[in-house]
């Protein structure tokens, strides 16, 4: 059985907080010595909040934890309630400058969705995906 564990980053509606969401991220993940999964963990959150910032006007949330089973859970919080655009597959993606987020996260994550949430007292949603530590 795996130690259990979660923290939660409050963030702004401010880009820079992708880069403090990252940084945080990788520190959480050496710490609890899951350094092999630090790069992809990096890059779906990369997307995750990215998408919660620019998308959406209110705060945000970046959201990782680790359950007994090992499985590592990211999940990004914004303040809409609307579901996320479909991904698209990355061939499609292609050269385009945006709409390439949510097709790396599924193509790089073992398991992705969103959910409504309620969670930090304002309606919203959360994006998230997963990670089985080995």
């Amino acid at each position: 059985m795996s130690e259990t564990w979660d923290y939660t980053l409050y963030i702004p509606n401010d880009l820079r907080a992708v880069t403090v969401s990252r940084r945080t991220l990788r520190l959480i993940l050496t710490m609890h010595g899951l350094i092999g999964l630090v790069d992809t963990a990096e890059l779906l959150a990369t997307e995750l909040v990215s998408n919660a910032v620019r998308h959406t006007k209110g705060p945000a949330a970046l959201r990782v934890r680790r359950n007994r089973d090992g499985v590592v859970w990211i999940g990004a919080w914004d303040t809409d309630p609307a579901p996320p655009e479909p991904p698209r597959h990355l061939e499609q993606a292609g050269e385009l400058e945006e709409g390439r987020g949510l097709g790396l996260v599924k193509s790089c994550a073992d398991y992705w969705g969103w959910q409504p949430s309620a969670r930090f007292g304002d309606h919203g949603k959360f994006v998230w995906c997963e990670l089985v530590a080995a």
